[in-house]
């Protein structure tokens, strides 16, 4: 049997709550509620509302920030046997996720491997944040400023042939990618959007739900 991929987000799904939202409440100033408001009502592309919300902060603030998360940020619940799961099945795991390199990748050094991580990178080498690109929007993208685009990152990946590809995440970042797969897993803002697009979904609250799903669906024989 073809084995599928797994494309799953980082921010509110791997961990329990968005991070840079949480940077943002600790160490932003009241500027940035409007901003995040206006990503959200999609008044504002995801690209341009990150790179204002990272402008709010002083680059000076690096080792603090990263520290802070490293003690706030909870893991999802049954994330460790999910990825053990697809290490067994052997099931590509994608990590593609619209939050920053700075504070992803120590988070995520106690688990994988995954076959890769994409996400976002920050440059502290400006009096504050700046926010680099490098997986942009490519030509059939319709949004053109998702800033890691992830719809754009699939079209990239080598998958076997008739693999079906499976959606994991729960905000505005995952919407367009939710649209091109094959099966989602949902919570939170997705499952919202997903239901109001007609997207059919599978919802979850932990990553025990998200192997139940496969399961379920027979997505592994």
């Amino acid at each position: 049997m073809t084995r599928p991929i797994i494309l799953c987000d980082f921010d509110g799904t791997i961990t329990e709550t968005d991070n840079i939202i949480s940077l943002m409440k600790h160490f932003a100033p009241p500027e940035w509620e409007p901003i995040k408001d206006a990503v959200l009502e999609r008044s504002l592309s995801i690209k341009e509302g990150v790179t204002q919300l990272f402008s709010l902060i002083p680059s000076s603030m690096k080792d603090e920030m990263i520290q802070y998360l490293r003690n706030t940020a909870v893991i999802r619940k049954g994330f460790k046997e999910f990825v053990e799961y697809t290490i067994e099945n052997r099931i590509s795991l994608y990590i593609v996720s619209g939050g920053i390199d700075f504070f992803i990748h120590p988070i995520l050094e106690a688990y994988g491997p995954f076959q890769e991580v994409f996400c976002n990178e920050a440059s502290f080498s400006e009096t504050t944040i700046s926010i680099r690109w490098p997986y942009p929007c490519d030509e059939q993208c319709g949004s053109k400023g998702c800033g890691c685009c992830k719809p754009s990152i699939l079209r990239t990946l080598s998958k076997p042939e008739g693999a079906s590809v499976i959606v994991i995440g729960d905000s505005v970042t995952d919407l367009e990618l939710a649209k091109q797969g094959d099966m989602v897993i949902a919570r939170d803002y997705l499952a919202q959007k997903c239901k109001e697009d007609g997207i059919p979904f599978i919802s979850f609250e932990t990553f025990h739900d998200c192997i139940e799903a496969l399961e379920k669906e027979g997505v592994i024989t």
